[in-house]
């Protein structure tokens, strides 16, 4: 894609891994994290609006799965800065072919890589290590009542977490299971 970016699909429609392409000599290296022109087109038009940084202490912790209703809903660039997590990303869009269908990626300190999720993506990790840091870029600030969460031990989802849960917090443990009728999110 660029001096700085390579884009890599995953089987989810508009779900991608973005690998950064850090330049480095013997004192180190300076990568990219984010460019609006280079990343416009994923974006669709939409700018950056809010940027998070969060520390999970415990390896084994679980956070998520997270989205926003429309009009709200968001696309995130998710980056791990320290440590490693297992980032999973669950289609949740009305008439997607791929509706319910879940795909995790490694992302860690050094392997340089970002995941992007669009809007009608629930989002979630497990950490992999102690002192897990991660930066998220997102296109909509958050608005409380527009969250929406996912049960990632749904057995409607299947989510094949890594490791055995050490830390959930009570408002992530408590989003309920599917319905049968759940409708996703139009978009």
């Amino acid at each position: 894609m660029s001096d700085h970016f390579d884009l890599l699909e995953t089987p989810l429609q508009g779900l991608q891994l973005i690998h950064r392409k850090p330049l480095g000599d013997s004192r180190g290296y300076l990568e990219r994290l984010f460019c609006q022109s280079e990343l416009a087109k994923l974006l669709k038009g939409e700018a950056i609006s809010q940027i998070n940084h969060t520390l999970t202490e415990k390896t084994g912790t679980i956070r998520g799965m997270h989205f926003q209703h429309p009009p709200w809903a968001e696309t995130k660039f998710v980056t791990c800065l320290k440590g490693e997590v297992f980032d999973v990303a669950v289609d949740i869009r009305m008439g997607s072919p791929t509706f319910l269908r879940w795909h995790g990626e490694l992302l860690n300190a050094t392997n340089h890589n970002t995941l992007l999720i669009p809007e009608g993506f629930a989002h979630g990790f497990q950490t992999l290590t102690d002192e897990c840091e991660m930066l998220y870029f997102h296109t909509a600030a958050y608005h409380r009542d527009a969250e929406g969460g996912l049960n990632a031990f749904d057995p409607a989802l299947a989510i094949q977490w890594p490791l055995p849960v050490t830390e959930q917090s009570t408002r992530d443990r408590e989003h309920p299971m599917i319905q049968q009728n759940f409708p996703g999110v139009t978009l």
